[in-house]
């Protein structure tokens, strides 16, 4: 836990520094935290181990209330995910309109092994583009890989939640 709120410390400071290695900085910063939501286990549980073991029907359990599946989750999660990859790497996403509740989807065995690997794929893509992003990139797009941290945090909250209601998680 603390490792974290030093980071996000840390972020907000940097962000009203000035440029000298503030940009070093924010790479660093970002970096950590997307390995702190995808596949290092600091205050809360990464991606990666929130979803290892996951059967497609585990995936695709659901309450009796209109409350999401996991895979329902992880597929909104690589939607949002590629769509920012996209957008952070130069594509024309000028025509791109989205009902929020279409990328909630179901999946059977096959889709749902594509679909972990997919995030997996997307989430490991994110730390070369940050390393690697001009200064314009860092100034234009720092907020939101950090929003889209917490935003993959939040559900990765959901999903370890679902697993421990259904005694789907490893006991230690």
């Amino acid at each position: 836990m603390r490792k974290g709120i030093l980071l996000i410390v840390s972020f907000i400071f940097i962000l009203g520094c000035s440029n000298d290695n503030k940009n070093l900085e924010v790479k660093s910063i970002l970096v950590d935290l997307l390995k702190n939501t995808y596949s290092e286990q600091h205050w809360f549980v990464p991606t990666r181990t929130a979803l290892e073991g996951l059967t497609a029907d585990q995936s695709n359990w659901k309450d009796s209330t209109d409350n999401h599946s996991i895979g329902e989750l992880v597929s909104h999660l690589v939607f949002w995910n590629e769509i920012n990859v996209r957008a952070f790497k130069g594509e024309d996403m000028t025509h791109f309109e989205v009902d929020n509740e279409t990328t909630f989807l179901i999946n059977n065995e096959t889709e749902w092994q594509n679909l972990a690997r997919k995030l997996d794929s997307i989430q490991t893509e994110w730390e070369p583009l940050i390393l690697n992003a001009t200064d314009e990139q860092l100034t234009e797009w720092s907020k939101e890989i950090a929003n889209m941290q917490a935003h993959n945090a939040y559900h990765i909250g959901q999903i370890v939640y679902i697993r421990k209601r259904n005694g789907w998680w490893p006991k230690k």
